[in-house]
């Protein structure tokens, strides 16, 4: 009879322990999933995390390390260690021959005696502070994404076979929370990014212009379809007194925010100097040293720069590295206008020039940027320049805004199903 009651009693003795394992595991989990939310970085909650261990397991330091793959040479980094508040000692750091056994083997590594254990007796030979040490792997899906580490147990025996039980459970569960974490952060840093392109989308939109000008015996018109959200053309039309107007395109280097500052960079110098009636050369000139004293050395913008002389029918233009515009008389005959200099923001200082040509009834001049000529076709065939002046030969008697739709819907039909890489912008005008 004693003996059943003392069997009995063994039995109750050990449930109660083994209830009490299940107890501190779920107390330990329920701690750590209460304190965490939802919007908490990464370092936050690696930290509330190492923080729990220590109490949880009672030790004197924990840290979470995390496996950079591309980093062959030293896999695993520190995100956060902690010490517990009465210790007054050097963080512990894994030697590379603990953190390879890990990476090696994927399982839990416990040493309550590093003297008596034949894989690191070397560690003795050295100045060791850990005298105990349970390490667990971080898996995710079976994948490992990095170490959980505990130092030191406040205990004589040290770490027990249900301590590394609660280790790799917080660990597992640890190697989710982190991971959502990194979506959280993803998905935030997505949003802002998202944000940013609105708001350089609504910058370039409000720099392009309301309306094409309307100007006595003349047509004109301009379009910019950008290839990504922000775009890194830009058109102008400044109108600098009623016979006297600007007209311009460029070619910013870059694209998003970059590029939109950029493009408004550049209208701000062109307008200024526009509007105060400069040269067209010393304009683009001037421009060229402001983008250059303003902005990094790998900031850029190809320009075409004219004004037109609408009581004369002449045009004063300076081509600062643009694509060379066309211009078709009236009898077909065709002309480039390259002259001009660099391109803009390169080099302080360049000596641009301009030249001044007619332009009398029947003439049309077309500025493009090399998202027209250089849009692909599934056969990786461009579009080209000759393409292009052959379209605008025979549609010429177009009006100007139907010649620019029709110039790129010709090339987006040439392209097909291939995405549009680079932004398409047109600017046409025409002398009646």
């Amino acid at each position: 009879m004693l003996n059943n009651e003392s069997d009995l009693l063994n039995k109750l003795t050990e449930e109660n322990k083994r209830l009490k394992i299940a107890i501190d595991e779920l107390a330990a989990l329920n701690d750590i999933a209460t304190a965490i939310t939802s919007n908490q970085s990464v370092e936050d909650v690696i930290e509330l995390i190492v923080k729990k261990c220590i109490k949880h397991l009672n030790v004197q330091q924990a840290v979470v390390m995390l496996l950079d793959e591309k980093d062959q040479a030293n896999p695993f980094h520190t995100m956060i260690r902690k010490q517990d508040s009465i210790s007054d000692f050097m963080p512990y750091r894994l030697d590379t021959q603990l953190t390879g056994w890990m990476l090696k083997n994927k399982s839990p590594l416990l040493i309550n005696n590093f003297k008596e254990d034949g894989r690191f007796k070397y560690l003795i030979k050295v100045e060791f502070p850990i005298s105990t040490l349970l390490s667990v792997p971080m898996l995710l899906k079976n994948k490992m994404v990095g170490l959980l580490t505990v130092f030191n147990k406040h205990s004589d025996s040290g770490f027990s076979l249900g301590d590394q039980r609660l280790l790799s459970i917080l660990a597992a569960q640890s190697a989710h929370i982190i991971e959502n974490a990194r979506l959280y952060e993803k998905e935030q840093a997505l949003i802002r990014l998202q944000e940013e392109m609105r708001l350089a989308n609504d910058i370039q939109v409000n720099l392009l212009p309301k309306e094409n000008p309307k100007i006595p015996g003349y047509e004109i018109a301009g379009k910019s379809i950008p290839a990504k959200d922000v775009g890194g053309d830009y058109y102008d039309f400044i109108k600098i007194k009623d016979d006297h107007l600007a007209l311009c395109l460029g070619d910013i280097s870059g694209k998003g925010i970059p590029a939109a500052l950029l493009m408004a960079n550049l209208q701000a110098s062109l307008r200024g100097q526009t509007l105060m009636g400069i040269e067209c050369k010393d304009c683009v000139s001037f421009t060229n040293n402001l983008l250059f004293n303003s902005t990094d050395s790998n900031k850029y913008a190809t320009l075409f720069y004219s004004v037109l002389h609408s009581m004369e029918n002449k045009i004063t233009f300076c081509n600062a590295g643009h694509n060379e515009p066309i211009l078709i008389d009236k009898s077909g005959n065709v002309t480039r206008l390259k002259e001009g200099g660099m391109i803009v923001g390169i080099l302080p200082d360049v000596t641009y020039e301009d030249k001044i040509i007619n332009f009398p009834p029947g003439s049309l001049l077309v500025i493009y940027s090399d998202g027209i000529t250089e849009a692909m076709n599934i056969s990786e065939e461009e579009f080209g320049e000759e393409r292009l002046i052959k379209f605008l030969k025979e549609n010429k008697m177009l009006p100007a805004s139907d010649l620019v739709d029709s110039v790129i819907k010709s090339v987006k039909d040439f392209a097909g199903n291939v995405e549009q890489m680079d932004d398409m912008t047109l600017v046409v005008l025409k002398k009646d």
